[in-house]
């Protein structure tokens, strides 16, 4: 089943990244983060055998209905371990046609990764709506203030090193999606997101 971004982020401000983990702790936390109401996740399988806790996460996710996608995709080869894991679209660091291309012939949505204007412009002419905005802590919130004057029709993940604190402050300035790593699991953060998406709406 193909899902765009328009459908999978509609509501959603918050996705969790579970990056290195066994697959039993990987579906825990993923777990976690479903009751929690973050319904994002994704599992990076940018090193061999990542993909097992990526399938894992997949499996788990059937009887909810979650849609789960596969990080640090940036070859044709990943892209084919991410279809055959489940994963139902694809995340990338940086900005790569081809493995743009091959995850659209996968049936996959790409989440692109940028970092400049440049790329963000040529992430548009090469017809991608949705992009990771990698690494979002160094760029700093302003970043997205700053993007959204010339590429208004843009919507931007903000990824990389953003701790649940800094949540409400990267959607205030107009990031769409916030990417949360390895905060989430602090017992209270699920809270604390909460409140950050609540005051930033």
């Amino acid at each position: 089943m193909s899902i765009d971004f328009d459908t999978l982020f509609d509501g959603r401000r918050v996705m969790a990244i579970l990056r290195g983990l066994p697959p039993d702790e990987t579906v825990a936390m993923a777990r976690a983060a479903w009751a929690g109401g973050v319904d994002l996740v994704e599992v990076p399988i940018g090193r061999p055998g990542q993909e097992k806790a990526l399938a894992a996460v997949v499996e788990a996710a059937r009887d909810g209905g979650h849609q789960v996608g596969a990080g640090t995709v940036v070859s044709s080869d990943h892209v084919r371990r991410a279809a055959e894991a489940g994963a139902v679209y694809t995340v990338a660091p940086g900005l790569d046609a081809q493995v743009l291309e091959a995850s659209g012939s996968a049936g996959l949505p790409h989440l692109p990764g940028v970092a400049t204007a440049s790329e963000l412009q040529l992430a548009a002419r090469l017809g991608c709506r949705w992009v990771k905005v990698f690494p979002a802590s160094t760029l700093g919130p302003g970043w997205f203030k700053a993007m959204a004057g010339p590429f208004p029709d843009m919507r931007c993940v903000a990824t990389g090193g953003v701790g649940v604190n800094e949540v409400g402050a990267y959607l205030r300035a107009g990031a769409s999606v916030v990417g949360v790593g390895s905060a989430l699991a602090e017992p209270e953060s699920l809270e604390l997101l909460a409140e950050q998406i609540r005051e930033a709406s």
